[in-house]
């Protein structure tokens, strides 16, 4: 946040400042949010360069990588960061009477029907012979380790050999580490234990070979097309918040294995309290609130409820 505020005061010749700073440079700075990708442009090699009017932002604060297109949420996101630390600076640090935000309204992030595989899918890609390609073989079965305990990918890549106690998963959720820290234990299934013991011989402790979270996400899109899973589903545009189809191959990441742990546990249990001692979801999430438009298994049952 620090070096993108950096870079709008280098793009407006300005310098923000906590006493100073108004709605309608938030709504300015919103709006470099979501153009900033534009400033740069494909090559004839069909690399992303900076256009030359901008050049100068980018050689003050080098980007490893062009800014890549914004969606609404993820600047709903930025502008919520910005907003916490001005309200702590009028209300707890006493460092200003200003607000802001006070006349600036951050749009609401909306986020599509969840969508994630079937147990038969996850069994199916489990069971695909992936012996030719070894480096997938291994990243296949982090995704389904990752399947079934539906900790998120930060979490997955903390755990060692020490987590598995008696049988189970037990790890405290970064999410709440500063917070109210809870310790998540999760039974580990006939499956679970499978994977973990191809994997009990490793020197550095960890519980699996990790390679970087970029890539993870690259090795299972590459995996699914492989194992030939690619049904499409409809997501929401987080560019235009427009509904599309997309084949599933294309779009799948480390965040779909925890979706397919708490959607299939969903269609079992019902019980999202029960399901959040096992995800780590805190009681009351808005995210339940989204599982339960998902299936239609469910409705059937609350139809026959009236019969």
């Amino acid at each position: 946040m620090i070096r993108t505020l950096k870079r709008y005061e280098l793009y407006k010749n300005t310098s923000l400042d906590i006493n100073t700073i108004t709605s309608a440079d938030i709504a300015d700075f919103e709006s470099f949010l979501k153009n900033e990708h534009t400033f740069f442009t494909l090559n004839k090699e069909g690399k992303y360069v900076c256009k030359p009017k901008y050049s100068y932002i980018y050689q003050v604060l080098p980007k490893k990588s062009a800014p890549k297109e914004r969606g609404r949420n993820t600047i709903g996101t930025e502008l919520n960061k910005l907003k916490a630390v001005l309200r702590w600076a009028a209300n707890i640090g006493e460092y200003t009477t200003n607000n802001p935000f006070a006349k600036f309204k951050i749009q609401q992030e909306i986020y599509g029907t969840p969508y994630y595989i079937t147990i038969d899918e996850r069994n199916e890609i489990y069971k695909f012979d992936l012996s030719h390609k070894k480096s997938l073989e291994v990243q296949r079965d982090i995704f389904i380790f990752q399947c079934l305990i539906g900790c998120r990918v930060s979490d997955l890549y903390k755990l060692t050999k020490d987590n598995v106690i008696v049988g189970a998963i037990e790890y405290i959720p970064r999410k709440t580490k500063e917070g109210r820290p809870i310790t998540i234990r999760v039974p580990l299934n006939t499956i679970a234990l499978e994977v973990l013991s191809r994997y009990s011989d490793s020197e550095d402790g960890r519980l699996f070979p990790f390679i970087s979270e970029q890539k993870y996400n690259i090795a299972i899109k590459k995996i699914f097309t492989e194992v030939g899973i690619t049904r499409y589903v409809t997501v929401l545009s987080p560019s235009t918040g427009e509904t599309e189809q997309l084949p599933i191959n294309e779009i799948a990441s480390s965040h779909l294995a925890r979706r397919t742990f708490v959607g299939n546990l969903y269609k079992q249990v019902k019980d999202p309290n029960l399901i959040g001692a096992l995800s780590g979801h805190k009681e009351g999430s808005k995210a339940f609130a989204r599982y339960r438009e998902i299936d239609e298994d469910i409705k059937r049952d609350l139809v026959k409820l009236l019969e």
